[in-house]
């Protein structure tokens, strides 16, 4: 009998979206969108860590002033209750995804362990 895995990974794609996890996480980014202010800081955060990623990326040095404005941005988002929800939801969302990837990589593991 074959499976196709295709299938299945839509499968799982949908069970994801149904979630717990995942719905909690949309309806957190939903308020954080909503609030101009939450929303305003959410965008200026992750604007300073894609501009961050793409120094590191092009083998640009990380200044001070890069190191300063990021660990700002990281306060005023703590301190913002809607985005620290959001950043929480977003970490259950992505345990959940490690541990399904755990799942997913158990045979490979369990084959390279039988040929040891």
């Amino acid at each position: 009998m074959s499976v196709n895995v295709y299938d299945q990974a839509n499968a799982l794609e949908s069970a994801l979206r149904k979630s717990e996890e995942f719905t909690n996480l949309k309806e957190l980014y939903e308020t954080v969108n909503g609030n101009p202010d939450s929303k305003k800081l959410f965008d200026e955060f992750r604007n300073i860590q894609m501009e961050l990623q793409t120094k590191q990326m092009n083998g640009e040095d990380i200044l001070d002033n890069d190191v300063e404005r990021a660990q700002q941005s990281a306060q005023a988002i703590e301190e913002d209750e809607n985005i620290k929800q959001l950043m929480e939801a977003e970490q259950k969302l992505s345990s959940l995804i490690q541990d399904l990837n755990r799942v997913i990589m158990k045979p490979i593991e369990e084959l390279y362990k039988l040929n040891n």
